[in-house]
């Protein structure tokens, strides 16, 4: 091979590895992150766990970038080992769809049927399909689905110029004997694991496999092993992905491992063990492209049955090998840290996995926050140092979250993003900034009341009633919040702009008739200053909660402008706002 073939081939790989990721995201892009999402919620069956592994791999078109997710769900504690263990096995299983793909650029047949198969000749087609949904379609899907035609039009061009670089090393003395080295099981399994550990990806290595064969120089006897040490290569990713992770996540990343390994152990063992009393004459036949594909996919599927029944012995032996020496600071990070676990880097290369991830620390945050308020409420009636101690804990805990959570949100916002999610990064960066605020508020409340109690100040029996009932329904308010955020219950949301508003309406009139109380000598200025910033603080409380309500409903709706939705609900002819008003007016008044 001279130069320009090496330089042909070069440029037909770095063209397949692109195309490969483009596909790969249009197909991502294309379901949405639904189906990786399904990985964290849907894998309690070991089988369906598997078939998930297999469908996202199929989607993705990387086995290493589902490994990767897998590590980072365990790594967060929302995924157990066992269930990890499933979805790589699917894993191994999905990959193989990339060979079948690829295959088709070794059709040979006179018949026309057959020969349009061939990318040759469809590629150039798809390629055009593609490029005028991704230039002049604004729908988001057709633009999704041209990404993919593209990326697979791309890849196959990659294909194709790598075979036509290679095809020279039919003749070619120096690359023969080098084919027959490959011969020896152990050369080739060697060889096939080093070129997937440095490309990082089974699937481009089975790719280059089928390239080569496509000389007619690359007989199964090499193909095989090779085939055997790119399924140990492909561990490489997951094995790296783990560093710096929890010891359960490296134990996800090690099954990988040992699945692969105890697999082409037991394949190869059994299959030479037979070639040496039934020989195998196929192994001197020169391996062709769709041969690779049955051959890979045959290993990964006859692996997973033979091992699934063991798979709980796959997690003990990594739980043995792996083992646990935990310190008092992994404790403390257990104790303290464990939203923010799910909060992993590995996700960012899936944005759909993080935004859903950020929803769930989100709603920890809200968790917190409401927490936070409903203690200092709860101190009106008796003021208790713990209580105060909690609230300020809380306070710290939920700034500890907007940091956090909110450069995480930012860092995905970065990536690119379908309408959906980006919808959903900039909504949960609005209401991390309404919850600290509710938190700080809380936390204003309780020295409000630390005050009265440090210099004996009461409140007259008509204040107590009044702000009583207030705090009622700011206490009301925070609960109907966090419940329809949890279970993203709009009708429940409607609820909180009406209370908001009663809310207000009490206010005012508490302030009002302290300032009567104070005409009448009832009621101190010191007392007076105290109601204020108690007052003034339930109101914003109660205005982040609207915030809330009205931001998600909003989005939710397909709206944007959030005081436009306000205004348009609050009007006067609007009478499910006005109802409502009514229910709550007649449940918290003076």
């Amino acid at each position: 091979m001279n130069l320009l073939g090496i330089l042909t081939l070069i440029g037909g790989l770095a063209l397949f590895l692109y195309g490969m990721d483009v596909m790969g995201k249009g197909l991502t892009n294309l379901s949405g992150g639904r189906m990786e999402a399904l990985l964290a919620r849907l894998t309690s069956n070991r089988l369906k766990a598997v078939l998930l592994g297999l469908a996202v791999t199929a989607v993705i078109q990387s086995s290493s970038a589902t490994t990767v997710m897998v590590v980072g769900f365990v790594n967060s504690g929302i995924m157990e080992l066992s269930q990890a263990a499933g979805v790589i096995m699917g894993a191994n299983i999905g990959t193989t769809i990339t060979a079948w793909l690829m295959s088709l650029a070794g059709i040979e047949s006179e018949s026309l049927f057959m020969q349009l198969l061939k990318p040759t000749y469809f590629s150039p087609v798809l390629a055009a399909i593609g490029v005028v949904l991704v230039l002049f379609c604004k729908n988001k899907k057709k633009n999704d689905s041209g990404t993919i035609l593209v990326g697979f039009a791309v890849l196959m061009y990659g294909m194709e110029a790598m075979s036509g670089a290679v095809e020279p090393l039919a003749d070619n003395k120096t690359f023969t004997s080098l084919m027959t080295a490959f011969t020896n099981p152990i050369l080739g399994v060697i060889a096939g694991a080093v070129l997937t550990g440095i490309i990082q990806s089974s699937s481009a290595s089975v790719g280059i496999l089928q390239a080569l064969c496509m000389t007619g120089s690359v007989p199964y006897a090499v193909a095989i092993p090779v085939i055997m040490g790119q399924n140990i290569g492909t561990c490489v990713t997951a094995l790296i992905s783990s560093i710096g992770a929890s010891k359960n996540a490296k134990r996800a990343a090690m099954i990988h491992l040992y699945f692969n390994l105890i697999g082409v152990t037991i394949f190869m063992s059994v299959f030479y063990i037979l070639h040496m009393f039934i020989s195998f004459d196929f192994l001197d036949d020169m391996a062709t492209a769709s041969g690779i594909a049955i051959f890979h996919s045959l290993f990964n599927v006859t692996v997973t049955i033979i091992l699934f029944p063991f798979l709980d012995k796959l997690v003990k032996l990594a739980i043995i090998l792996v083992k646990d020496n935990e310190t008092l600071e992994d404790t403390k990070d257990k104790d303290e840290d464990k939203d923010f676990a799910l909060l992993d880097e590995r996700f960012l290369s899936k944005p759909s996995v993080a935004v859903m991830q950020g929803k769930d620390v989100l709603l920890s945050m809200a968790d917190k926050a409401m927490e936070s308020a409903s203690i200092a409420l709860d101190l009106f009636d008796k003021f208790d140092d713990k209580k105060a101690s909690k609230i300020i804990d809380l306070e710290n805990k939920t700034d500890k979250y907007e940091d956090k959570l909110g450069t995480y949100l930012v860092r995905v916002s970065e990536k690119e993003l379908s309408a959906s999610d980006s919808e959903k990064v900039s909504l949960y960066l609005q209401n991390i900034g309404d919850l600290e605020r509710i938190s700080d508020h809380a936390l204003n409340i309780e020295q409000s009341f630390k005050e009265m109690k440090d210099k004996n100040l009461e409140f007259s029996i008509e204040a107590k009633r009044e702000i009583g009932i207030l705090i009622s329904a700011v206490k009301e308010i925070t609960k109907i919040t966090l419940s329809a955020l949890i279970t993203n219950d709009k009708e429940m949301l409607s609820n909180v702009e009406p209370l908001e508003q009663v809310i207000d309406k009490l206010t005012k009139e508490t302030r009002e008739h302290h300032i009567n109380r104070l005409r009448d000598g009832i009621c101190t200025i010191e007392l007076g200053y105290i109601l204020a910033d108690i007052t003034t603080n339930l109101e914003r409380i109660s205005d982040h909660c609207s915030n809330l309500a009205s931001s998600n409903i909003n989005i939710a709706s397909g709206g944007y402008d959030t005081h436009e939705y306000l205004t348009n609900y609050k009007k006067d002819d609007n009478e499910e706002f006005v109802q409502k008003y009514k229910i709550m007016d007649a449940r918290f008044h003076l």
